[in-house]
C-alpha cells in the first residue's frame, strides 16, 4: 500500500469513473459491499485498459487488496487508474478507490489493488498491445 495517512491526500493516476454509493449496494449496517466496490474498480480499470490496448481487454488478475476504511451510503466514490506497466498483451494498473464523505466532508482513500489486463481479440484470444 502506498501511504495512507497524509496531511493532504493526493491519488496517484487519473480520473477514470465516478459513482455515488447507493443503498441498493450497501449492507445492513448501512456500509457498501466489498463484492461491489471491486466490480467498480474492474470497470474503472477496464476502461483505462481499454484504451491503452486499444480494444477489448479482460481482467487476469487482482492482487494486493485491503479495505482501509468502511464507506457509507451517500459517499461519493472517485476511481483513479495509474499505469505501472505494458507488456506484449499485458497491462498492469494500480486502481484506486477516494471517498468524499457527504456527512462528515472528509476525503479519504479506501481502497487500492494493482489489477492485470489482457488485450484480445473478437474471438476472445490474446492479441498484442499497440506499442504507445
Amino acid at each position: 500500500m502506498n501511504e495512507i495517512e497524509q496531511d493532504e491526500p493526493i491519488p496517484l493516476g487519473d480520473l477514470a469513473m465516478q459513482i455515488t454509493a447507493l443503498p441498493r449496494e450497501t449492507n445492513g449496517f448501512g456500509n457498501i459491499y466489498g463484492g461491489w466496490l471491486v466490480s467498480q474498480m474492474d470497470l474503472a480499470g477496464t476502461a483505462t485498459a481499454s484504451k491503452v490496448a486499444g480494444g477489448r481487454v479482460a481482467t487476469v488478475s487482482i492482487d494486493r487488496m485491503a479495505f482501509l476504511v468502511p464507506v457509507a451510503v451517500g459517499s461519493q466514490l472517485s476511481f483513479y487508474t495509474h499505469l505501472l506497466q505494458v507488456g506484449r498483451s499485458s497491462i498492469q494498473m494500480l486502481v484506486e478507490v477516494w471517498s468524499d464523505d457527504p456527512l462528515s466532508n472528509e476525503w479519504r482513500k479506501v481502497t487500492e489493488a494493482v489489477f492485470v489486463f489482457v488485450a484480445i481479440d473478437g474471438s476472445g484470444r490474446t492479441r498484442p498491445v499497440p506499442r504507445l
